[in-house]
């Protein structure tokens, strides 16, 4: 089967999305970015020193065939969002941008009105826009209406590792928005990644639960079988729930 994920004008096999921080070093980052099979890795542009050669240029250890989606981390406006995406793409970091901005500093817990404007702003400057949001219906459609290649709503707070605890908001979203609904921050474990997939959303992104296992590499591996495995799964349509027990044999026609 040909399942591809559409975003903007570009197809991916893969719907696994990873991150760049909490790595201990630059190796095992790229190895794991490597094995996980991911087509595209955000990277904060705060952490992106551009004058820096080798190992300590960032940039320079991520696989090159990946797709850059720098974020506006560290943002806390609409402004500020809007003014570190231009600068990532004046830096050769491509057209890809994930919005961030977060005002709140104890939850982390995305702006969705900030977000909402700055998604405009830059959706009409030709960017692929993929903002990152509190689940909420009404913003997620105006983020759509915006111009949003996709949205990106947390399952829990970001780098919590708590799993997805916002899962009937999230699901809302998946039935109600017609652009990918990847699910970001918080997914702490694979089966955790599988269960978002099997909601029927079209990605996750994952960066915490892999950087900070005690093996990041084989962690990596973990995460990219179960979204193959939840997607799969979600694909071949889940069995029916039922309240009472249902018998896999015939009952009757035995034992006489």
């Amino acid at each position: 089967m040909n399942d591809l994920l559409k975003i903007g004008n570009t197809e991916l096999h893969n719907r696994l999305l990873t991150g760049t921080g909490k790595f201990n070093n630059h190796q095992l980052m790229k190895e794991a970015l490597l094995q996980s099979n991911s087509q595209v890795v955000t990277v904060a542009l705060r952490r992106v020193d551009l004058e820096a050669t080798g190992e300590e240029n960032i940039l320079e250890e991520i696989p090159k065939d990946m797709i850059l989606l720098p974020n506006t981390s560290g943002a806390r406006t609409a402004e500020e969002a809007i003014r570190l995406a231009r600068l990532a793409r004046a830096a050769g970091m491509g057209n890809w941008i994930k919005i961030e901005v977060i005002s709140d500093q104890k939850y982390l817990l995305p702006d969705n009105l900030e977000t909402i404007k700055a998604t405009e702003i830059l959706a009409s400057e030709g960017f692929v826009v993929l903002p990152y949001m509190s689940p909420d219906l009404m913003a997620a459609k105006s983020m759509q209406n915006a111009g949003a290649a996709a949205i990106m709503p947390l399952g829990s707070p970001i780098g919590s590792n708590r799993g997805i605890r916002t899962k009937e908001l999230i699901q809302i979203l998946i039935e109600e928005i017609t652009v990918p609904i990847i699910v970001d921050a918080g997914i702490g474990k694979p089966s955790e990644a599988a269960e978002a997939m099997e909601m029927g959303a079209a990605a996750v992104l994952v960066n915490t639960a892999i950087a900070t296992a005690k093996d990041p590499v084989e962690m990596a591996i973990a995460f990219d079988l179960a979204v193959k495995a939840g997607r799969k799964a979600y694909v071949s349509g889940l069995g029916a729930m039922s309240r009472t027990a249902q018998a896999s044999s015939p009952l009757t026609g035995f034992l006489r």
